[in-house]
C-alpha cells in the first residue's frame, strides 16, 4: 500500500503526518508513506521545531511538489486542506481518497510564542488524524502496525 499526504505548500501538516506515520510503521510494514504540495514552499523550521518536541527527526525530510511522488502506483491520497483537495490531480486507477481539513500553521502571526502554538496544535491534530488512519488501515486491512 501506497499513502500520499497531500497539502498546498509541504511545509508542515503533510510533513507531520508523513513523518508520524514512518514512525508508527515496523520497519517490515507493507506500506510507503510521501507527502507532497501542490505549490511546495520548503519546510518550515517550526515544523522541524515542534516535530523535535514530539521526538520526531526531521532532518531527512524534504519539501516535494507532487511530480515528485509516483502518483500511478498510491492506494490512498489523504489531503490535508481544502486547497489541495479542489486542486488534487487525477490519480490514475482505484484511489481511495480522505480529506482533513485542517489549518496551515504556516500562515500564524504574532509571537513567536504564539506561532509556535500553532505548530503545536497542528502537530497534535495531525498525530490525532493519523492515529485514528493507522488504527482503521490495522482493522480494515489486518495489518500489524505495533512498533
Amino acid at each position: 500500500m501506497k499513502i500520499l499526504y497531500l497539502c498546498t505548500g509541504n511545509s508542515a501538516r503533510s510533513l507531520m503526518a508523513e513523518a508520524f506515520t514512518k514512525s508508527m510503521l515496523p520497519a517490515a510494514a507493507p506500506i510507503e508513506v510521501f507527502s507532497a504540495g501542490t505549490k511546495p514552499r520548503g519546510v518550515h523550521p517550526e515544523t522541524v521545531a515542534v516535530m523535535k518536541e514530539a521526538g520526531i527527526d526531521m532532518s531527512g525530510f524534504a519539501s516535494k511538489g507532487i511530480q515528485q511522488v509516483p502518483l500511478d502506483s498510491i492506494d490512498l491520497v489523504v489531503t490535508l486542506c481544502d486547497d489541495a483537495r479542489l486542486s488534487c490531480p487525477a490519480v490514475p486507477g482505484a484511489v481511495q481518497r480522505i480529506h482533513w481539513s485542517l489549518r496551515d500553521p504556516a500562515e500564524a502571526t504574532g509571537t513567536p510564542e504564539q506561532v509556535r502554538g500553532r505548530f503545536r496544535a497542528a502537530r497534535d491534530e495531525v498525530l490525532a488524524c493519523v492515529k485514528k488512519l493507522m488504527f482503521e488501515l490495522a482493522t480494515t486491512r489486518s495489518l500489524r502496525l505495533e512498533r
